[in-house]
């Protein structure tokens, strides 16, 4: 009898676990890596005196996508986590007190959207209508489609120019919309997979209409909850998963990858590796004694980077029911802010945030009479601006204090119980993120589909790459869907 084909995945993010259950749903004897003590990656758990913080992804917007992955191991998803809607969506505030909730209910929309300027109720519509259409093509069709070779792209092309796919997210609403708050509004998504709305290609306001589509859901017991049961599936259809299993090193023979080299020492064989490690760590310092990781490492070095975060995760000793479980609070400057976030070489006086007040949705996630929260603002990463976040972290943290208990959360400060926060030189060393940065690559046209990272390396032919860094790209649908991708290639490549 053959033996089973064995494959490893590095790392255990949404995109690796996601990876190892497709794997292992299909026969290949997967071992799952993670150098941390839990899993998650960028969605680990902090819990303290009681509250339970989710520290990354909090929007989940594809539920099907997390379905397909029970369906494919045999199992159904509601006999490991429960998805809890989420209405409104989000709720976006500015400073003169206005508020627009952003819900999926179009009259409440048309209503919004009328008192703020009439004539964008039409406007509205088109814009829909045009984010459709990139949905059908950008996501449905090509989300999970690796593209290996520039010819696919070029198949992709005249769909992706008659979409106008070399335009920016917000200069396509702008086509559309007339109001500068509603402007913001429906130009903001890039940003929560590290694209800046003025750069990132159009392609990008497909995640107005996945939303629309689907809806936005939060699992009960937190975002955490979710990948505790993705690794309980893992585990139940034979996976092997290892936590605190640092990966030195890729380990290679010729040009064909053999497995891998721990920091304790050990060495485990397998016949493919695939890794949902950042990209630049994958090859510059996993494969750093290759020449192929070398020469990729270097070709990196030279691409444009995501913005990072800075993250404050707080209790408070009461509820908060003035809040939505998502709130996006713009601060007084909107393009002017986000050219700092990208490309500014220090910190800004002014911020947006993102305020998550998650027992909205789910009050066991503190404890009882109390509130857990997370609030984070896009900040610029290590390599644009220099910043000692030893010194400026606490700073920055007592500024976002400040900020929000005087337009948000009357008497914070006072109602403290816990706090922590996490910098991009927490992203780097945790996360062994490029640069701190949050989201890998920025989705700029010319750094997506066949420009980013390939799904299977181009020249170590059982080498794979999932997650942020490769195809389709950041965002809980996107690093599911690249796992799509990259077992699809896996699965033909082992069996041929």
């Amino acid at each position: 009898m053959t033996p089973a084909k064995s494959a490893i995945v590095i790392g255990a993010g949404f995109g690796g676990l996601a990876l190892a259950i497709r794997l292992q749903a299909a026969g290949v004897q997967t071992t799952l890596l993670e150098k941390r003590d839990k899993p998650g990656g960028r969605a680990y758990v902090y819990e303290d005196e009681g509250f339970t913080f989710d520290a990354g992804p909090t929007v989940i917007t594809d539920p099907t996508a997390i379905e397909e992955l029970f369906t494919a191991a045999g199992k159904s998803i509601k006999d490991y986590v429960e998805l809890l809607p989420v209405a409104p969506f989000y709720r976006l505030c500015w400073e003169d007190g206005t508020k627009f909730d952003y819900a999926n209910d179009q009259a409440s929309l048309d209503a919004q959207i009328a008192a703020l300027n009439p004539k964008d109720v039409a406007g509205y519509q088109r814009f829909l209508a045009y984010s459709k259409a990139v949905f059908q093509e950008g996501y449905l069709k090509l989300g999970a489609v690796p593209f290996l070779s520039f010819r696919d792209m070029v198949q992709a092309g005249p769909q992706l120019a008659k979409l106008q796919a070399w335009r920016s997210v917000y200069s396509m609403v702008a086509e559309f919309i007339e109001d500068d708050k509603l402007r913001q509004a429906f130009s903001f998504h890039s940003l929560l997979v590290g694209g800046n709305p003025f750069a990132t290609s159009s392609i990008y306001t497909l995640i107005h209409a996945l939303e629309r589509q689907w809806g936005v859901w939060f699992p009960k017991g937190g975002t955490g909850a979710l990948v505790q049961g993705m690794v309980k599936l893992f585990e139940d259809i034979g996976g092997r998963f290892e936590l605190n299993a640092d990966v030195a090193s890729i380990e290679t023979r010729a040009a064909r990858v053999t497995g891998v080299r721990l920091k304790d020492g050990r060495q485990i064989d397998a016949d493919c590796v695939a890794s949902n490690a950042d990209v630049m760590h994958t090859y510059a310092e996993l494969l750093g004694g290759h020449p192929r990781g070398v020469q990729e490492g270097e070709r990196l070095k030279g691409k444009r980077f995501s913005n990072s975060l800075f993250v404050i995760h707080f209790g408070l000793k009461r509820p908060q029911p003035q809040l939505q479980h998502h709130t996006v609070c713009f601060g007084p400057r909107y393009k002017a802010l986000i050219q700092e976030i990208f490309k500014g070489a220090a910190l800004a006086e002014d911020f947006s945030l993102y305020l998550h007040a998650p027992c909205i949705t789910d009050p066991s996630l503190a404890p009882p009479g109390c509130s857990s929260h997370y609030v984070l603002s896009p900040v610029p990463h290590l390599g644009n601006a220099e910043i000692d976040w030893e010194v400026e972290g606490p700073r920055y943290r007592d500024r976002i204090f400040a900020y929000l208990e005087k337009h948000y959360m009357p008497g914070l400060r006072e109602d403290l119980v816990t706090s922590r926060i996490f910098t991009p030189l927490d992203f780097q060393g945790e996360l062994n993120a490029h640069l701190g940065s949050a989201f890998s690559l920025e989705p700029i046209l010319r750094q997506s589909a066949w420009f980013r990272p390939h799904n299977r390396d181009a020249k170590l032919g059982n080498l794979y790459l999932v997650g942020a860094g490769t195809h389709p790209g950041a965002g809980v649908p996107g690093v599911i869907g690249s796992a799509k991708a990259t077992a699809g290639l896996m699965l033909e490549d082992l069996h041929s």
